[in-house]
Order: structure tokens, then sequence, then C-alpha cells
């Protein structure tokens, strides 16, 4: 088999990636505009590089389900559990990361994205709130936009559910 034709076009390389965009620009645009119709927080900084993953990477265990919203929901806990036992220092941010890393590797949980979650409560002084809205109604919302962009364009997504 002549290997030009089995290595990807400049003009296909670009539809992929433009589709990936889009899909990520569906994902921030429906959070954004259910988020003012519902008054209900669902984007935060870190859903941004969730949906590199979830729609550039789609195959990747750090882009599954199970991934994205439990990495989110164990890094957030982590960061307010200890601001709001033991305050907001360098130490207790360092160790809301550090242990955010270890429990979402025992919890087969990594998602990279996930690692901000901790510092980003810590230094906006978060409340428990935090965890429900934007945490777990958003990165839900990432991975259901992602299933359904994902069966549009006929690609298998989830890889695996849990």
């Amino acid at each position: 088999m002549n290997k030009a034709s089995t290595t990807p076009s400049a003009l296909q390389k670009g539809i992929a990636y433009g589709l990936q965009g889009a899909g990520a620009f569906l994902a921030v645009l429906a959070a954004l505009l259910l988020g003012q119709w519902s008054d209900i927080v669902l984007l935060m900084a870190p859903f941004g590089a969730s949906c590199v993953l979830a729609f550039a990477v789609p195959d990747s265990p750090l882009a599954q389900p199970r991934s994205i919203v439990g990495g989110h929901l164990l890094s957030t806990a982590i960061g307010l559990a200890l601001l709001h036992t033991a305050g907001f220092h360098a130490w207790s941010a360092a160790l809301a990361l550090g242990l955010s890393i270890m429990l979402m590797q025992w919890t087969r949980t990594l998602h990279p994205p996930a690692g901000a979650d901790p510092i980003l409560v810590m230094t906006a002084g978060s409340a428990w709130s935090f965890l429900w809205s934007p945490v777990l109604l958003g990165s839900l919302l990432i991975v259901a936009v992602a299933w359904g962009y994902h069966r549009a364009c006929r690609r298998t997504y989830p890889q695996r559910w849990l």
C-alpha cells in the first residue's frame, strides 16, 4: 500500500482539528448559555483543559467520564476540605494538590485538568457549594456534550463509563 494514501492530507487534518475545536466550542457554549438560563454556574477555567482531552483525545484514559467527573470531584473536595479545616496557606495548597494526585491515581480517576481545582478553590476561598456547581454539574455537562458530539461524528465515546 502506498504510504501517501494512508497519511492524512493537510486538509483532512485541518477538518479533523476544526471539528475537535467545534466540540469544545459546543461544550463551553452549552455551559454558558445553560448557566445563564438557569442562573447556575456551570463553567470554571479547568474545564477548558477537560474539553481538550474530551474532544481532541477522546480515547485517552484521562478523557473518560470516570476521570473527568471523578477527578474534578475528588480534587475539588480535597481542596475544599483543607481550605475549611486548615485555611489557605502555601503548605495547605501544596498538600491539597499532592493529595489530589495521589487519590486520583488510587481511585483511577486521574484527570490532569483537575489538578488545578484545589488551587482554584483555595485561592478563591470557595464554599462547599462549589462542589455541586460548577464542579459536578459542569463536568457532567462536558461528558454529555462529548458523548453527543462523538455519536454525531460516528466515533465511540466513551471507551468505558466506569
